[in-house]
């Protein structure tokens, strides 16, 4: 069998959203969208459901698979609905909606609904991706309360520069956030990951912990709440082939590596068709036989090859960390010019080993 596999520590990944609780004081959904950033999100919801205060994914079709599972928890839906049809499958699994735009607010106005949804009422606060104009905020709170067809109401927004601690962007956002949302009585959520470990002025009754849940940082240096989480993910295979190289010999497609002197190449079974950084360039930084080394070449579909030279104890079998509580997911796509977010959604073909380890 292919020895590449993800292992995954579910007591690392309530450890992350226990300080997440810790550093707020507020009540906590924890983001699985995207199949839980590449992590497995039934298992996620499964691990978390005893002390989540409630789960947020992108879509209908990740929360029908929750409650397929028997997730109970409240589900919310980041992007809300599609098409006014979705709205009675919300209403039967008892999910809760963001409404983003106009137009949703005008499908729940002319739905009929057997009993009331719970709506996130999202602002655009600056970041300008969805949600209403501050201008309509108001109007549209009071539109919803009119339908009779609401029994609570989350003002929310969010932040588009939390990951740029000395950018101003946040508190501008938090400024119009305010003002639109002056003499509106409703408990609200401002608070993603980035904000939660770097804006503990911004007041936020809910958060939304997403990539901090998973143990990797959204920050590009150092941050001292980053230095308390603990992955979750740690993706290794192990070494199938040994070369001894001479000096001037190339590594891999298109001799992007030419040995400069004699070598032990490693070649791994590991490839971006397993979601491993294509553009993951020489040194990018690996763990093989408990010693840090690095990559060598190209990254292919299936393999990649490293460094065994000053790892004389590494042969073959020996186990790689690709990424993990050794080799952080962060430095890897600092490496590849990317972000942990991508590399763990980027996931694939691997199977996913769950511990409590």
């Amino acid at each position: 069998m292919r020895p590449a596999c993800a292992l995954i520590d579910l007591q690392a990944l309530r450890h992350n959203y226990q300080l997440a609780r810790e550093l707020t004081g507020a009540k906590a959904l924890a983001v699985i969208k995207a199949d839980a950033y590449g992590h497995g999100a039934v298992r996620v919801a499964q691990a978390l459901e005893a002390e989540a205060d409630g789960f947020a994914v992108a879509c209908i079709e990740e929360a029908l698979e929750l409650r397929a599972a028997g997730i109970r928890a409240p589900v919310l839906l980041l992007e809300g609905f599609f098409e006014a049809d979705e709205l009675p499958l919300i209403i039967e699994h008892d999910f809760w909606c963001v409404v983003h735009s106009l137009w949703q607010l005008e499908a729940i106005e002319q739905a009929r609904l057997s009993k009331p949804l719970t709506v996130w009422l999202k602002l655009d606060s600056g970041m300008h991706r969805v949600g209403l104009h501050p201008k309509d905020y108001h109007e549209a709170y009071q539109r919803l309360l009119a339908t009779g067809s609401v029994a609570k109401i989350v003002l929310m927004s969010h932040f588009a520069r939390a990951d740029e601690l000395d950018c101003v962007s946040s508190d501008e956002q938090v400024a119009v956030f305010d003002a639109a949302r002056q003499g509106l009585s409703a408990e609200v959520s401002l608070r993603n990951s980035p904000s939660v470990m770097g804006w503990p002025n911004v007041s936020s009754d809910w958060v939304r912990p997403g990539i901090m849940l998973y143990g990797a940082t959204p920050f590009g240096e150092a941050q001292s709440v980053a230095a308390r989480l603990q992955p979750v993910m740690t993706l290794e295979s192990k070494v199938i082939c040994v070369r001894e190289l001479p000096a001037g010999e190339p590594v891999g497609y298109g001799a992007r590596f030419i040995t400069p002197k004699p070598m032990r190449i490693g070649v791994v079974a590991m490839g971006y068709a397993d979601g491993y950084p294509r553009h993951a360039p020489t040194g990018t930084p690996v763990l093989v036989a408990g010693q840090r080394s690095q990559l060598l070449g190209r990254v292919s579909m299936d393999m990649l090859c490293i460094d065994l030279t000053d790892v004389p104890q590494a042969g073959l079998g020996s186990t790689v960390e690709l990424w993990g509580k050794n080799i952080l997911a962060s430095d890897v796509a600092v490496a590849a010019e990317t972000i942990p977010y991508q590399i763990f959604c980027n996931l694939r073909r691997v199977p996913r080993l769950y511990s409590e380890a």
